[in-house]
C-alpha cells in the first residue's frame, strides 16, 4: 500500500478517533462468549506500526518468545496491559512498544484506533494504528520478543490472502483468520486485527 498523503488520509479516516478507549463491545465477543464473561475482560492495547519503505508501507510484527504464559511463540503486535498510570490506550501501546522492541514513542505518528477485540486469554484489546516515518535501530526485550519482521501492508490487506479456518476447541468448532506470508503464519487475534482494518477501509467506499 502506498505511503502517499492520500493513502495515509484513508487510513486515518478508517480509524476511530484518538482519545479515551472506544466505548464499544469487542466485535468478536459473541464468538468467544462461552469461554469468558465480558465483565472480567482486562484492558490492553497494541500498536500496529506502519513503517515507510520508499513509497510503500510495511506492517511491523513481532514473534513472541517460547516461554511466555500467553501466546508463546506466536506472531503478534507490540503491546500489553493498560496500566492504571496510562492515560489512554495510545499511551499504553506506545509505552509497551518502547519496552518490548525499543521503538521510541516520538517516532510514531498515531492515526487512530481500530475496533476493540476480545481474546480467549481474557483481554479487551484496543489496536492503535500508527506510522513510523523512519525506523530507528530496535532493541528487543529478550524476555518477550524473539524477533521482528515486516510484511507489505498491501499484501496483508488483500482479501485474497485472508483465509478462514476452523478447528474444535473446548467443545465446539471455532473459526479464525489466517494470513500466510512466506514462512510467517499470522493467525488468531493478530490476523483478526488486520482483517478489521481491511473491513474499516472497505467501509469508507460503501
Amino acid at each position: 500500500m502506498s505511503a502517499d498523503p492520500e493513502a495515509l488520509a484513508r487510513l486515518r479516516a478508517a480509524a476511530r478517533p484518538l482519545g479515551p478507549a472506544p466505548a464499544v463491545r469487542p466485535w468478536n465477543l459473541d464468538e468467544l462468549a462461552d469461554l469468558m464473561h465480558e465483565a472480567v475482560l482486562r484492558d490492553a492495547a497494541v500498536l500496529l506500526p506502519l513503517v515507510r519503505r520508499g513509497g510503500e508501507l510495511n506492517l511491523l510484527l513481532t514473534r513472541r518468545t517460547e516461554h511466555l504464559t500467553h501466546h508463546a511463540g506466536q506472531i503478534s503486535f507490540p503491546g500489553g496491559r493498560i496500566e492504571p498510570f496510562d492515560p489512554d490506550p495510545l499511551a499504553a501501546a506506545l509505552r509497551e512498544s518502547e519496552e518490548e522492541i525499543g521503538l521510541p514513542r516520538p517516532a510514531v505518528e498515531a492515526l487512530g484506533y481500530l475496533d476493540p477485540l476480545a481474546t480467549i486469554t481474557g483481554f479487551r484489546v484496543v489496536p492503535v494504528l500508527g506510522v513510523v516515518a523512519e525506523l530507528p535501530p530496535l532493541r528487543l526485550d529478550p524476555n518477550e520478543v524473539a524477533a521482528v519482521f515486516e510484511v507489505p501492508l498491501g499484501f496483508v490487506l488483500d482479501r485474497t490472502n485472508h483465509q478462514r479456518r476452523a478447528r474444535e476447541f473446548r467443545g465446539r468448532i471455532r473459526h479464525y483468520h489466517v494470513i500466510e506470508y512466506g514462512e510467517h503464519h499470522i493467525w488468531g487475534a493478530t490476523a483478526s486485527m488486520i482483517v478489521n482494518l481491511s473491513d474499516r477501509l472497505e467501509a469508507l467506499v460503501r
